[in-house]
């Protein structure tokens, strides 16, 4: 198993966390902050949800690449189910199916205990790049 890739800077400028990872499976966390999540309407940006399934889906299914394979996403089908207020946003992500070239994964964010948003999505494995 690869360890996950520690120069997300995204990751962190959102403040992505990682709290578990392998298997197949994979958990990552955000505390939602009003002044840097919100959006006008009143809620975390749906934005921030999407990124934090993506990340967690994509090292759900990096923790089965091999050293020398990459993933892409491909596509998420994402739907926001309530919304987002301050307080952890959770997202438990898992590989459902992974082919030589591509693999399904699904993934669950929750806030307090409910169920927030739902996403399913298609990434592409390929090898990685030859470093210089």
């Amino acid at each position: 198993m690869r360890p996950f890739e520690q120069d997300f800077e995204f990751a962190r400028a959102l403040g992505l966390q990682m709290v578990e990872r392998g298997a197949g499976r994979c958990v990552m966390a955000i505390d939602i902050d009003r002044d840097r999540h919100f959006s006008p309407q009143g809620a975390a940006h749906g934005g921030v949800a999407y990124s934090l399934a993506d990340s967690a889906m994509g090292g759900a299914l990096t923790s089965l690449l091999d050293q020398d394979q990459w993933c892409a996403t491909l596509e998420i089908k994402f739907n926001y189910h309530i919304r987002v207020g301050e307080g952890r946003l959770t997202c438990n992500a898992e590989v459902l199916h992974r082919g030589k070239r591509i693999a399904n994964i699904d993934a669950r964010l929750y806030q307090d205990g409910r169920l927030v948003s739902s996403a399913n999505g298609s990434f592409a494995v390929f090898a990685a790049p030859p470093t210089a």
